[in-house]
């Protein structure tokens, strides 16, 4: 057994390599398809929120990179590791994933076929991954300038959308209930782009209530603050670090701040926390490679 767990690190690993050649942030999973590495901070309820700015692993998608070395050295933690995520919504490729399940008894295919009649937009030739359960992870690539969020079951029954934050199970991952691969014909392609009617679609409404955002930060800055109001209990935290990350990278972040940490505190947020968060994001993007 120990042998070909060994294997399937192997192989799990040189999938993740690869997959990084092609501009996709990976981490290692375990065969429950959760993050190999557990969190540094878990036996400490006091540590402050950590994104990774402690310098160890074990923070999850905020682990993900393209650096050969650090995926190795990912790996290495996690040598029980049998599969590797593709985060979603970075750079290059801003990653979207559609996720068809087939459980319930529910037809997922049929009801995206349907929103693409309703809806006028048809799916591109892309990558399309195979799950052990018959399902589908339909690989879209996003507009820089738009953050889309994950959701369950909001778009139609047996939809999942992997979106900012979240990552899809890479093709080439062995899991408790069998192996993910890419469907014949698509693994030499590239995330095609999402059809505009469909990015509207898995973009959250609109919060009521105003929120204003300095005019010097743009469009982008607003889908940003957007990004943050749309967070439910469990995601604010996520939110707001990302929303940060991606309005320092494009040098927003001193003008967009403010705009940040009023969002936050309307989804529930502490100021101090919202402050420390957005703070963190400013650190690692200062020395992201």
């Amino acid at each position: 057994m120990a042998t070909i767990d060994r294997q399937a690190t192997t192989l799990a690993l040189a999938h993740a390599l690869s997959a990084a050649e092609r501009g996709l942030a990976v981490i290692p999973l375990s065969r429950t398809k959760l993050p190999a590495l557990r969190s540094p901070h878990r036996d400490d309820p006091t540590a402050p929120l950590c994104h990774g700015e402690c310098g160890r692993f074990g923070h999850g998608v905020y682990d993900a990179s393209i650096d050969p070395l650090r995926i190795r050295e990912l790996f290495a933690a996690a040598p029980w590791a049998t599969g590797y995520g593709i985060a979603c919504g970075l750079d290059p490729h801003h990653l979207i994933g559609i996720d068809l399940d087939t459980k319930s008894g529910t037809d997922s295919s049929a009801a995206l076929r349907e929103l693409a009649l309703r809806h006028l937009f048809t799916i591109p030739e892309t990558v399309v991954v195979l799950t052990p359960s018959g399902g589908r992870h339909v690989w879209l690539s996003g507009p820089p300038d738009v953050v889309v969020p994950n959701s369950a079951g909001r778009l139609a029954p047996g939809i999942d959308i992997r979106g900012a934050g979240g990552y899809l199970v890479g093709p080439g991952s062995r899991t408790e209930h069998g192996a993910y691969s890419t469907a014949p014909g698509t693994a030499h392609l590239a995330p095609a782009a999402c059809p505009p009617s469909l990015l509207q679609l898995l973009l959250p409404p609109p919060r009521t209530g105003r929120h204003a955002t300095p005019a010097s930060a743009g469009q982008h800055g607003q889908g940003l603050v957007q990004f943050v109001l749309a967070a439910h209990e469990g995601q604010r935290n996520t939110r707001l670090f990302w929303a940060a990350c991606r309005a320092y990278e494009n040098g927003l972040g001193p003008d967009l701040t403010e705009s940040l940490v009023e969002a936050a505190i309307h989804t529930g947020l502490t100021e101090r926390e919202a402050r420390s968060t957005i703070t963190s994001a400013s650190r690692m993007t200062r020395h992201r490679p």
